[in-house]
């Protein structure tokens, strides 16, 4: 059973910087290519960015520049750096995992639970 587990969300300011964590198990962060996902009340979900088993990313064009995604091998643990923020970033974030490098959210089979980010003007 994948399980995955988001943390670091929160509320910021336009222009301010957070750091999101999925943790997950040792085969799942290895085996499968790992996303960020985003969805804001009222649209559907969205592709932030990906990266696959070789550490290749492709990110959506609204973040590329400001949103980075990195691994920890060590502590199996998948992270989305946020800088510039804007309020447009506001939505729900969710960590997920599947067999797909794609930012199209259909592939993914297992996903965490969601952390908020909430981005003020």
């Amino acid at each position: 059973q994948v399980q995955l587990m988001e943390s670091g969300g929160g509320s910021v300011q336009s222009g301010g910087s957070l750091r999101l964590s999925c943790a997950a198990d040792a085969y799942t962060s290895r085996r499968y290519c790992m996303g960020w996902f985003r969805q804001a009340p009222g649209k559907e979900r969205e592709g932030v960015g990906v990266i696959d088993r070789y550490g290749n990313t492709n990110f959506a064009y609204s973040v590329k520049g400001r949103f980075t995604i990195s691994q920890d091998n060590a502590k199996n643990t998948l992270y989305l750096q946020m800088n510039s923020l804007k309020v447009e970033d506001t939505a729900m974030y969710y960590c997920a995992a599947g067999r797909t490098y794609s930012r199209d959210p259909s592939p993914f089979a297992y996903w965490g639970q969601g952390t908020q980010v909430t981005v003020s003007s």
